[in-house]
Formats: C-alpha cells, sequence, structure tokens
C-alpha cells in the first residue's frame, strides 16, 4: 500500500510543474438539485464548530484532505492526492492537490490547511478532538503537510471526518466567526453559497463554483437546494410533481409508493445511524437508575422493528455493526414484568405514585412518532404517563443543553468511520453539555474511553475490550440509555438523476458534484 502511494506523491510532483489548466465553466442546468429535509438545515456555519444537520451542505461546500470510501473502506485522496505515515504511525506527510483555490478566490497551499486545522483545534468544540492526538503541523512548501502526533492514530481516516476535518480560507476576513455567522463560506468544493433564508422552507441555496478544481466538463447540476419539509405526505407530494430531487426520508408507506412508482428510484442500504434514547440521569425522576431501566424494559424493540417495515435493524449494542466497537449478541428484548417491578421499587407503577416523563424528538420523524405512541401505550397502564413532544432540531437541542426533559430522542452517527464518538461525545461527561444529553458523570467511563483512540492503533483487540466495558457501564451498569434501532437509509429520487451513491460515513450527504442529471 505504501509503495502505490508513493508513486502516486511521484505523479502530483510531476504535475506540480506545470500550471494547472483552467476548468471549463459549468453547462448550464436549468433544473436544481432539490433535497427535501425534514429538519432544520443549518445549525452552524463556522465549518470549526460544525457538528449537526449543515453536513448535509457542507459536504457539497467544503472539503476535506481525504474521503471514507464505503467500498474499499478506506481513505482515498480528496484535497489531498497522497499521503505517508512513519513507521511508528507519529508522522504523516500529506501531497496536497495542485490549482486548488478557495471561494474567496486564495490559493489552498500547505499554509491554508494548517491554519485551518489548528483554528479548529483552537475552538474546543465540536468535533475538534478528531485532531487531539496532533502536536504539530508544518508547512512545507506550497504542497506538503507534515503532521507530528503524540501518538499513533490513523491520520489519513482522521483527516476523512465528517466534521472537524474541513479545510477552509482562514484569511477570508478579519473577524472569521461573525463573517460565517452571516450565511457565508469560505471552502474549496464544488458549490457555494448562493442564498440562506433562515427559518424558511427553502433555508438554503448553493451555486456552481466555476472555478472548482474538478471541473465542469460533464453535466451537472448547478443549482443546489435544500427545502425543510417535516410532511411525510407533503414531501412526497413535491416528489410526485417534480417540485423535490431527493426526499432523505419516507415512512415506510410512501416509501414502498415510492418503489411502485414509474420515473422514480428508490435505494437502500444499512446505515452507522443509530437511534438513541438519552436518559437524563442527572436530575428529574430519571435520576434513579431503577426508572432509567425501567423504561429500558418498556421499549418494544421487536414491534419496532416489524413496524419499521425495513428501515430499521436491531441494534447490538452502542456502536453499529462494521465499525470497530460494534459488540454482537446484545440485541435488547422488551420485559414489562421487569418494567414494572423496578418501577414499584422506584416508589411508582400500579398502585405507587404517578411518574410523568417529559419525552422530546425531532419534528416531522414518523419513526420517533412511532416510538413515542407505542412507548406512551405501554407505560400508561403502569401508572407512568408519557408527555411526547415534536419539535424542530435546534429547538430540541437548545432544551436538550438545558436538561429540559427526561428522555431526549436523537440520532448519531460517526465522525469518520470509527466507533469513538459514540461514546466520546454522547457519553463522556463535558460543562457545558453538547450531545452527551444524558449527563452522565462516571469518572470511570471516561478514563476508559480516553484510553481508546491510540489503543484503536497500537492494541486493536485491548481497544475492543474497552469498547465491550464501556458498552456495559453505559447500558447495564448506569442504563444511561436505549438503542432502539440502527437506522436503514431508505431513499426516494427523480429517475432521471444517475450515479447516486449512499455512503454511511457521511450521514445523509448527497455528493451532487458526482451526480448526472438526464432526461
Amino acid at each position: 500500500m505504501r509503495r502505490r502511494l508513493v508513486a502516486a506523491a511521484a505523479l502530483v510532483l510531476l504535475a506540480a510543474c506545470s500550471p494547472a489548466p483552467e476548468p471549463p465553466r459549468a453547462p448550464a442546468v436549468e433544473a436544481p438539485f432539490v433535497y427535501v429535509n425534514n429538519l432544520d438545515v443549518i445549525t452552524e456555519w463556522d465549518p470549526s464548530r460544525s457538528y449537526s444537520n449543515e453536513i448535509i451542505a457542507f459536504q457539497n461546500v467544503y472539503e476535506t484532505l481525504t474521503l471514507w470510501n464505503p467500498v474499499t473502506k478506506k481513505s482515498t485522496p480528496r484535497l489531498a492526492t497522497s499521503w505517508r505515515a512513519s513507521a511508528d504511525g507519529r508522522t504523516w506527510t500529506f501531497t496536497l492537490r495542485p490549482g486548488v483555490t478557495f471561494h474567496t478566490g486564495r490559493q489552498l497551499d500547505a499554509a491554508a490547511v494548517k491554519a485551518s486545522i489548528e483554528r479548529t483545534i483552537a475552538s474546543k468544540t465540536g468535533a475538534y478532538y478528531i485532531w487531539d492526538a496532533v502536536s504539530s503541523i508544518r508547512a512545507e512548501g506550497p504542497g506538503t503537510v507534515t503532521f507530528t502526533l503524540k501518538y499513533s492514530v490513523p491520520l489519513d481516516l482522521v483527516a476523512s471526518a465528517g466534521y472537524a476535518a474541513y479545510i477552509y480560507d482562514t484569511k477570508a476576513a478579519p473577524d472569521l466567526g461573525k463573517w460565517f455567522g452571516q450565511g457565508k463560506d469560505a471552502g474549496s468544493g464544488p458549490y457555494t453559497v448562493a442564498t440562506w433564508r433562515k427559518g424558511e422552507e427553502e433555508e438554503l441555496t448553493l451555486k456552481a463554483y466555476d472555478k472548482y478544481w474538478g471541473g465542469w466538463n460533464k453535466p451537472h447540476y448547478s443549482t443546489v437546494k435544500y427545502r425543510v419539509v417535516p410532511d411525510p405526505d407533503r414531501a412526497w407530494q413535491l416528489l410526485l410533481r417534480g417540485e423535490a430531487s431527493f426526499v432523505e426520508r419516507l415512512n415506510p408507506r410512501l416509501y414502498a409508493k415510492a418503489s411502485a412508482t414509474p420515473g422514480l428510484r428508490t435505494a437502500e442500504r444499512p446505515s452507522f445511524q443509530t437511534a438513541m434514547l438519552l436518559f437524563n440521569t442527572a436530575s428529574g425522576p430519571m435520576k434513579d437508575v431503577r426508572v432509567r431501566r425501567a423504561i429500558q424494559r418498556a421499549v418494544d424493540y421487536r414491534g419496532l422493528i416489524k413496524d419499521l417495515r425495513g428501515a430499521g435493524s436491531p441494534a447490538s449494542g452502542v456502536i453499529p455493526e462494521g465499525l470497530m466497537g460494534h459488540v454482537p449478541r446484545r440485541v435488547p428484548r422488551q420485559n414489562l414484568a421487569a418494567t414494572e417491578r423496578l418501577l414499584r421499587r422506584a416508589g411508582y407503577g400500579p398502585g405507587g405514585r404517578p411518574l410523568r416523563l417529559r419525552l422530546t424528538y425531532g419534528e416531522g420523524d414518523t419513526d420517533w412518532r412511532l416510538l413515542a405512541t407505542r412507548l406512551e401505550a405501554t407505560l400508561k397502564p403502569l401508572n407512568v404517563t408519557v408527555e411526547a413532544r415534536a419539535m424542530p432540531w435546534t429547538a430540541q437541542w437548545e432544551l436538550g443543553k438545558k436538561r429540559g426533559q427526561d428522555i431526549f430522542m436523537m440520532y448519531w452517527w460517526p465522525d469518520y468511520a470509527d466507533g469513538y464518538s459514540y461514546f466520546g461525545n454522547v457519553f463522556h461527561h463535558a460543562d457545558p453539555p453538547v450531545f452527551n444529553l444524558t449527563y452522565l458523570d462516571d469518572p470511570a467511563l471516561d478514563a476508559l474511553l480516553e484510553t481508546v483512540p491510540e489503543l484503536t492503533v497500537t492494541d486493536k483487540t485491548a481497544a475492543q475490550r474497552a469498547y465491550e466495558e464501556a458498552t456495559r457501564r453505559v447500558l447495564d451498569r448506569r442504563a444511561a440509555a436505549a438503542v432502539p434501532w440502527v437506522v436503514n437509509y431508505q431513499r426516494a429520487y427523480q429517475g432521471t438523476i444517475q450515479g447516486y451513491v449512499d455512503n454511511p460515513a457521511y450521514s445523509d450527504v448527497v455528493f451532487v458534484y458526482d451526480l448526472r442529471p438526464s432526461g
């Protein structure tokens, strides 16, 4: 593998000796690519801080050094054309693609890569932790950047992350945070921001960046629109009328219709996206671990999988199959006798005190609504009232940061194709909370998790054991969460679209530049 990459680096050096050709302008494609989502698109404009839904747009605006390939399950070139690691894995050198410019017009070079990543590290928010192993970054001429690490990590994989790995123009404005907050971008990707209308249905529009290094000499979409449509029936009607190009999720009934409708295409594949019920371990009635265990056992796991009709698969542990840290043979089962017994011990249940639980989930998500409805019906005979509230994602997240609920429903997917973020971000203690919306404070768990990144490289067996112990602590000893299913992606899109590939490392992202509009 290393010999092949060295050969590729030599070819890049030869190419760098001659000026890069000016890419041809994008041909006019009048119809935009319209992506329909059920949640708000933008929660954070700063690429150093971005850590939520905006990934679906940002992966078309910003680029990373590498990209994870779902077929080979390895990193492939993006802004870096080749890379090499020292024998001890603590020095990594990346050769950059020549002729790349930012949307601001500035050249993308090694100094810009260094500045981007150092600014992201300094932000100390979002997924900045992915660079924790980095001791120093050196720009060795315009086309080469070298990372020195404190301990060995697969930096080519880290550099492909969906968050915190973006390379951007740090010289775009004196006050970069304020500049980003106005809905501006400083990326190098095929599309740049045209308009942003916060809170509106047609929230975001991107336009082709004419000087994109990949060129525009083939048919491409020149405009990308993101529409927020919480109602799946309305999303379906938009698709039928040709006003939507791609619907990220439909309920099982509508997905079955789409599969049988001429002129539409559907795609289904397993994902790395897990459904999580996060229990408030810090305050309210679920501070009692007996109540948390009772709710864990009340979930109708098998019934949900049946009713999802292919949109979900049974979860086993916290991390989905296909990633380091997955723990097989831990598929949960409903046990209502145990639920009633645990509630009685906590002073609730039939004949005990009434228990009221506040539950929040993402607006427009019919799968979450199904779970909330089932849980409400299951617990009502046990003197437990579930007050379920559907909310726009940003509002739900803000409420969660204030500990404003007992059960927080959300999806989680990895920062890059690795299992660490499922624990490091969701269950590692943090104050104030960001995504650790169980508010768990378990020093032994935190210490265990802090050994995992290095062990993933130096001792995979020990890393797997650490993940298994972390799984037991979170799900069994602390009962901080329930994981009812792993999402199976079920997409519906116009039949005129060619080249669509679902990459589970980049949740819900459509790489629009790779598509070929036809007909």
